[in-house]
């Protein structure tokens, strides 16, 4: 399914990343079964090869180049479709410790499969980001919460910096054109901090990582439930 070896090999080496035969072997597999699932479930409108190789997988992995994710750090994967970024970050750092959270049980039950497949673990939820973060299991938690999502900045912190304990960070993955600022009065509010703007090209197109780091607890009253968040963000 993925464009040969070398090919795929040099491309990883263009964003100073590394590429050995077992992880290679592991994205083909990744990319194989994400186009057959798709068949029967929407997960990816990308399903070339190349397309695969470069915007989901190198795109997903440039998250621990550009973020800082510590050893054995533990990672949620808010609203993770089809496992991105964390899986393919998985595969290039099998120390994380990874949780899949998404709202649709078709998706979770691709990521159970994916995962068999793969051989690796994962805890997987099927829930809104909103509801399980009221949960003491998972509230606060995690060293990392992550997100490759197209919702605005301040959405997207009210669902995801609950997650995180005090002196983690939430690592969102954007677009260049978004106005990062707009969301600053939300990132306040629950406990976090903009602490940086990583700027980057994959390929022809730009890329940002916005890191917050979680500087307090965030309020009990936070998240919202899903009817609030729609009328009016923080």
């Amino acid at each position: 399914m993925l464009p040969e070896f070398e090919f795929c090999c040099d491309k990883f080496s263009e964003y100073k990343l590394n590429l050995s035969h077992e992880l290679y072997e592991k994205l083909d597999i990744y990319a194989q079964y994400l186009v057959e699932y798709n068949n029967n479930v929407n997960l990816t409108a990308i399903t070339d090869p190349e397309g695969i190789l470069i915007k989901h997988f190198i795109d997903s992995i440039l998250l621990c180049k550009y973020a800082e994710i510590p050893e054995n750090a533990s990672v949620i994967d808010v609203g993770t479709g089809a496992g991105f970024p964390s899986v393919p970050l998985k595969l290039y750092r099998p120390d994380i410790k990874l949780t899949l959270l998404d709202s649709l049980n078709k998706r979770i039950i691709f990521l159970d499969s994916l995962c068999e497949k793969l051989g690796i673990e994962a805890v997987t939820i099927h829930s809104r980001a909103e509801d399980a973060s009221k949960i003491a299991e998972y509230r606060e938690k995690f060293d990392i919460a992550c997100a490759r999502a197209v919702a605005n900045m301040s959405l997207l912190s009210e669902l995801c910096i609950p997650f995180v304990k005090v002196g983690g960070c939430f690592n969102a993955m954007k677009g260049p054109s978004e106005d990062i600022s707009l969301g600053k009065n939300a990132v306040n509010l629950l406990g976090g901090k903009l602490e940086n703007e990583v700027m980057y090209k994959l390929e022809d197109e730009e890329r940002k990582i916005v890191i917050v780091r979680k500087i307090s607890q965030t309020p009990s009253k936070y998240p919202r439930n899903s009817s609030q968040i729609k009328k009016k963000l923080l």
